[in-house]
């Protein structure tokens, strides 16, 4: 059961500085909140297509080893993350950066997944994941908003 989650908030600062932000090394970790115990095996060397990463990620009392591999990428616009292999069955993340005039633009994460045992999965899990992903992006778009509230044009 196919599953989709959006977060979209507006930023003040152009698409490609916001863009060019996410593309830096150490993003990925910047946007990690403090309470996720996540281990990086191995960073992806940029985000262009076909780089690929893999770290690992506590779930319950268990330690997963997600691999990724970036696709999509369109400069200055957006860029999405595949899960190779890991917790769910599908994970399809768009991450896009869309111009609201010159000086601001709209960050929007939108994740398509399937979690894993179909129904029953999504039955047992579905609200846990959903609630996860809500605090995580929360955090994440607030990371990024302080990031470019704090610099100067």
């Amino acid at each position: 059961m196919s599953e989709t989650f959006v977060r979209r908030s507006r930023i003040e600062a152009p698409a490609e500085r916001v863009f060019a932000w996410h593309a830096q090394p150490g993003a990925f970790q910047r946007l990690t909140p403090p309470w996720e115990r996540i281990e990086i095996l191995e960073a992806a060397a940029g985000i262009r297509d076909g780089a690929r990463g893999t770290f690992r990620v506590r779930m319950g009392p268990f330690r997963v080893r997600w691999e990724f591999e970036h696709r999509g990428y369109v400069e200055g616009c957006e860029f999405q993350d595949f899960q190779r292999s890991g917790p769910f069955r599908r994970w399809e993340h768009t991450h896009r950066f869309i111009p609201d005039g010159a000086a601001a633009c709209w960050l929007e994460d939108s994740i398509k997944y399937d979690l894993p045992m179909g129904a029953v999965g999504n039955f047992f899990a579905g609200w846990f994941v959903k609630r996860k992903l809500q605090k995580l992006f929360a955090y994440r778009h607030r990371i990024t908003s302080e990031a470019f509230a704090a610099t100067e044009p």
